[in-house]
């Protein structure tokens, strides 16, 4: 009886096990969106403040020998120049890019590597031709953006503070200024719009209405840096929802992070070659 139960045990069960059902995968909260994004810009802008304190401090130190008014006339010439200006973009984005992105992959760090939202797609495009169609759209956007925003201006002179920024920064300055731009800036403010903001609003609305929400969204965010001249919205607008189609279409946000860096790249290039002929 012994051996017969001992075979008969080692048969396999007639009724197979039931498979595990998966976790639930929840988006972030709107808030949570909402306020890591307003937490980007701020640390910016605090940024800023305390690295210009902190080297206003070390100007004014060295030159506190020769008086009070010396230090403060040191201090206003180191900040009026335009390497210092760069350098603190360069900067403050760095660390506030950063900040945001060791953030965000610690608290949502089962979201990072999924393809589709509420997943932020941190993996290969579902196929190559996103790329291609990548390049395409960020080549296209400052052209067909360009012309919007002018045809909108009724002859307005449109500038923008990092075109002020470029047009007095010293040559050796402007290549590390455009790989920020270019790069790291894409990068986070994909994962933010386009990731974390878009998840959270398509698990409240439809797909159209969550897209068009945070397209604009993004658009309202850098109407400061645009020093609030509204024509240039329609631009961004568009921009962006070219950016949420090629997140939502490709399973990932690598082919949005390059078309917005080649957008950038021509929206930068133009201007920082033209102010190089001009000097």
């Amino acid at each position: 009886m012994d051996a017969m139960y001992t075979q008969t045990s080692l048969l396999p069960s007639a009724t197979p096990p039931v498979p595990l059902m998966p976790p639930l995968v929840r988006a972030p909260s709107l808030w949570s969106a909402l306020g890591l994004i307003a937490l980007y810009f701020l640390l910016q802008a605090v940024g800023s403040a305390l690295i210009a304190l902190v080297m206003g401090l070390m100007t004014g130190f060295v030159h506190l020998q020769q008086g009070v008014a010396h230090a403060g006339d040191g201090i206003r010439a180191m900040l009026e120049q335009p390497g210092t200006q760069a350098l603190l973009v360069i900067l403050t984005l760095g660390l506030a890019a950063a900040w945001i992105l060791l953030l965000t992959q610690r608290r949502w760090s089962h979201l990072w590597s999924l393809a589709q939202p509420p997943g932020f797609g941190f993996v290969r495009p579902a196929r190559s031709r996103f790329l291609l169609l990548a390049v395409a759209i960020g080549l296209a956007a400052p052209l067909l953006g360009g012309w919007l925003t002018q045809l909108l201006a009724h002859g307005h002179v449109v500038t923008q503070d990092i075109q002020q920024l470029g047009a007095g920064t010293p040559l050796a300055w402007r290549l590390p200024l455009v790989l920020v731009v270019v790069s790291l800036g894409p990068v986070v403010e994909e994962l933010l719009f386009r990731g974390v903001l878009l998840s959270a609003l398509l698990c409240r609305w439809q797909p159209a209405w969550a897209v068009a929400i945070s397209s604009l969204t993004f658009a309202l965010v850098h109407l400061p840096g645009l020093q609030w001249q509204w024509f240039a919205l329609p631009d961004l607008v568009l921009l962006a929802l070219a950016l949420a189609w090629l997140r939502l279409h490709s399973g990932s946000i690598w082919p949005a992070v390059l078309a917005h860096g080649i957008n950038n790249l021509l929206a930068v290039a133009g201007w920082f070659i033209a102010a190089n002929l001009h000097g």
